[in-house]
């Protein structure tokens, strides 16, 4: 799914409106979102109440497969979060896998 958030200026500071955990630097096993306790991915674990994320429709739980065309299945917590803050960027686009979407398809190809 690919979910295109943009920025809200706050002064200096560009908003996104959500916190990630994850990455290949950190312990997968302390990742409440992920069900293979070896996924180092990042996965969002936080989105601001009427923030720019949750306007864009990201939610708890996501995994950030892509921001802006980077590959973010490899990365370190502050690689993803530098990909995520760069200043020039007002938008961000995020290619995000979902749960509930791998079960609607898994689903689906079951029938």
């Amino acid at each position: 799914q690919r979910i295109e958030i943009h920025k809200l200026r706050h002064g200096d500071n560009l908003i996104l409106g959500f916190s990630i955990g994850g990455g290949i630097d950190q312990d997968p096993g302390q990742n409440p979102y992920s069900e293979d306790k070896t996924d180092k991915g990042i996965y969002v674990t936080r989105v601001s109440e009427g923030g720019p994320a949750e306007v864009a429709g990201l939610m708890i739980g996501d995994k950030i497969m892509q921001v802006n065309g980077w590959d973010m299945t490899m990365v370190t917590h502050d690689q993803a979060r530098k990909r995520l803050t760069k200043k020039n960027e007002d938008i961000v686009r995020l290619l995000v896998t979902r749960k509930s979407l791998e079960n609607a398809v898994r689903h689906s190809m079951l029938q």
